[in-house]
């Protein structure tokens, strides 16, 4: 059994840790509401613009007005990677970061194998670990986080649309968490570029009723205008899907570091009550012995 130092050494240590998960699981809860609250009014009105330019874009004939929409093979793959700055979230990362690895070997295998699946990656941990490992990471935004705004994240959907249109790549993807709730994340794997069709049916009937609209000055025009601004949305209700993400990891993990260390103090607890009634009986029994000795 440790001796009474050593166990009243590891019991400090352990009060400090739990202070600091406590402290973490606070700062995560607070960030939490307020990313909760900004991705929970900004998703329906992402769904219904993007709903509305799928019904738009699918009936233009114009491949020169509706460019996004072009169906190429995809031979060009580009990867748009969402993880966190920080660690301390769980599984937050390692979940993207291994699905953006199986893509890689699996459905983009043949693009990856002759060097055509390409990264750009949003958050310093996905950029660390590919980078590590030589993946062909064009460029990272890691500073993103650091202000999320729509006009921050605007920028580098500019650059994609640019990308697309000028057909470095065929096809744009994007690997982030979709929040749930608090405990709940959803791995996502979302089709950024081209714009994909209304849904349609097994029996070829769109899934969806599609909406006659009346066009103010015409629709080319107005879907020229839609389809940037609804890509901008997209990209970033996706970040914001992925920061409220990780505070809800965060704060999860930190609960349970904070269960788990407060378990171990009442194991330390009891092991030093042990070390010390310990130490008193053969501290009795020292005395004891010494007096029985004395008489004799």
């Amino acid at each position: 059994m440790a001796g009474l130092k050593e166990v009243r050494i590891r019991i400090a240590s352990v009060k400090s840790t739990q202070q600091i998960t406590n402290a973490m699981k606070m700062v995560a809860a607070s960030k939490l509401r307020k990313a909760q609250t900004a991705i929970i009014r900004l998703r329906p009105y992402a769904a219904k613009l993007r709903e509305i330019l799928q019904n738009l874009s699918a009936s233009i004939d114009s491949t020169d007005e509706n460019v996004f929409s072009q169906e190429r093979k995809p031979e060009k793959i580009l990867l748009i990677v969402i993880t966190s700055n920080r660690g301390l979230c769980g599984a937050f990362n390692s979940n993207i970061i291994r699905m953006a690895v199986h893509l890689t070997e699996t459905t983009y295998h043949s693009q990856f194998i002759n060097n055509q699946v390409s990264l750009i990656t949003i958050g310093r941990k996905g950029t660390e670990f590919f980078r590590k490992r030589n993946f062909n990471v064009l460029e990272s935004h890691d500073e993103l986080f650091d202000q999320l705004t729509f006009a921050n994240a605007s920028l580098v959907a500019e650059k994609l649309m640019k990308r697309f249109a000028g057909k470095d790549f065929d096809r744009i993807d994007l690997v982030y968490n979709q929040f749930k709730n608090a405990a709940v994340q959803r791995l996502i794997v979302e089709q950024y570029l081209p714009i994909t069709p209304p849904e349609v049916s097994t029996s070829g009937v769109k899934a969806k009723t599609e909406t006659d609209y009346i066009f103010e000055p015409d629709k080319e025009t107005i879907v020229s205008e839609l389809i940037p601004k609804t890509l901008r949305i997209q990209l970033f209700k996706s970040v914001l899907d992925s920061f409220a993400s990780e505070q809800g990891a965060r704060m999860t993990a930190m609960q349970k570091a904070t269960e788990n260390a407060k378990d171990l103090l009442r194991d330390l607890n009891i092991s030093y009550n042990k070390a010390r009634q310990n130490a008193i009986t053969n501290a009795i029994l020292e005395i004891v012995s010494g007096a029985e000795a004395l008489k004799g």
